[in-house]
């Protein structure tokens, strides 16, 4: 063999490596991510907040429901879930069965596309391409689960707003159904300055969506969607965030808004299943601990 063929040989085994490696372990490679977030009061007691995302559960896949179920031995004092739970048209007792010991705490919720329609195949490439079309998928019972999360006590807030108490606080919340696919709906007005904190959620971190709750006073940012880039280049980082949001944003806490706000993005628990891979770009669930500022 010629060194060119050499080369070419290696350049085969060095790929089918690493995608062996991105989809047989790194996917599976659950990681908790643990952050302190400023937005307290001076002097008030932390806060904890368990963000969870992009799970894209399918029945089968019980080991990701166990890890998740799991969480809950980190005592949270809030529970928030930033949308596309789903990959399956029967994947709402997976989905139940992972949040099993999590649904008795206050939590509250958004949906993402994928709890909407089911995953459709499309080229990697396509990720690239920043007005592709959206494909839609087979229905998913999203009504179903959206009873199953209100029925447990957590706040639906797919365009809408409430207030709850946790871990003795009392925290106002805002939330939009999904701007990735056009069903977003938010109505400004302040946030509540008497609460102890502010927190807004949607599943996909649009700037300005991300904005309009920046002006509106909310404390602490929280989405999914991105999945952190799914598979990034070390040193790098993510490639594309599949929304307007800079991808040196893709995953991890940042200040938002010249710091008036924090902005946490997870980079999700699952993949879409028909690119089932991650490479530096381990899945995760995030402990946000809100400390005093």
């Amino acid at each position: 063999m010629g060194t060119l063929g050499k080369v070419a040989a290696g350049v085969f085994v060095a790929g089918a490596a690493t995608l062996a490696y991105a989809s047989l372990v790194e996917r599976n490679l659950f990681t908790l991510r643990r952050f302190d977030v400023p937005v307290l009061a001076p002097e008030a007691e932390p806060l904890r907040v368990l963000h969870v995302s992009d799970l894209h559960l399918t029945p089968a896949q019980e080991r990701k429901q166990r890890w998740v179920n799991e969480l809950a031995g980190l005592d949270p004092d809030l529970v928030v879930v930033t949308g596309d739970n789903m990959a399956h048209p029967d994947a709402v007792p997976a989905v139940l069965k992972a949040f099993k010991d999590l649904l008795p705490v206050p939590g509250a919720f958004v949906f993402g596309s994928n709890d909407y329609t089911g995953p459709v195949w499309k080229s990697p490439f396509s990720y690239f391409e920043k007005d592709r079309e959206y494909r839609h998928g087979a229905d998913l019972p999203y009504e179903e689960l959206r009873a199953a999360f209100a029925e447990a006590g957590w706040a639906d807030l797919n365009n809408a707003r409430t207030q709850l108490k946790a871990g003795g606080r009392r925290i106002d919340l805002a939330g939009v159904d999904d701007p990735h696919i056009g069903r977003d709906d938010y109505q400004p007005g302040p946030a509540d300055a008497s609460a102890d904190v502010r927190i807004a959620l949607t599943h996909t971190p649009e700037p300005r969506v991300l904005d309009a709750f920046a002006t509106d006073g909310f404390d602490l940012l929280l989405a999914g969607h991105t999945h952190g880039g799914q598979v990034c280049v070390p040193g790098v980082g993510a490639l594309v965030t599949n929304c307007g949001l800079d991808r040196r944003m893709a995953r991890g806490l940042h200040p938002w808004a010249g710091a008036r706000s924090w902005l946490h993005v997870s980079a999700g628990v699952g993949t879409h299943p028909t690119a089932p891979v991650r490479f530096a770009c381990r899945p995760e669930a995030s402990l946000l601990t809100l400390i005093p500022r």
